[in-house]
């Protein structure tokens, strides 16, 4: 940044990344026959609900990362930038483990984490920006109710593979 303008490097930087988890992630996941024969519960989101959720989620995730961003510097800001990309690894790992090797009881397993890794940065957040925090809690209902349906396939179905 120089001259007092606004530094566009975060905000590209954020939103490439959103875009390239998104795109990685939904390039892994299908919906197809496979998806549909699973036994899901009554309460399993309606599927169009899916990309339309995660639409709003990764810009709220992008927003968090910008206004992270701005809120740290030096040792902090590189903890935060590992913590969002730990997060989009362990995001596109979930729909490789459920979707690609159809192993939705590894990916409840993992889900787990995805979810902590949300939760660990609202918490490093809540004291630097409490609005960097609160734009991750939609992500982390979210992952939630995935979690919550992930865990009732694998029990209503058993072992895969």
């Amino acid at each position: 940044m120089s001259g007092g303008g606004l530094d566009w490097r975060p905000i590209g930087i954020a939103a490439g990344a959103a875009v390239l988890v998104a795109a990685v992630g939904g390039t892994l996941t299908d919906v197809g026959p496979w998806y549909q024969s699973l036994d899901k519960p009554a309460w399993t989101p309606p599927d169009w609900l899916f990309p339309v959720a995660w639409t709003a989620i990764f810009a709220c995730a992008t927003l968090s990362a910008v206004q992270a961003w701005r809120a740290t510097e030096g040792a902090m800001r590189d903890a935060v930038v590992g913590l969002f990309a730990a997060n989009g690894f362990l995001n596109v790992l979930w729909s490789l483990l459920f979707f690609r090797l159809r192993r939705p009881d590894w990916a409840v397993i993992e889900v787990a984490l995805l979810w902590l890794s949300i939760a660990a940065l609202i918490g490093l957040l809540w004291g630097r920006s409490r609005p960097a925090a609160l734009l991750l809690v939609p992500y982390l209902l979210w992952v939630g109710v995935a979690a919550a349906l992930n865990l009732e396939i694998v029990r209503r179905m058993g072992a895969f593979g």
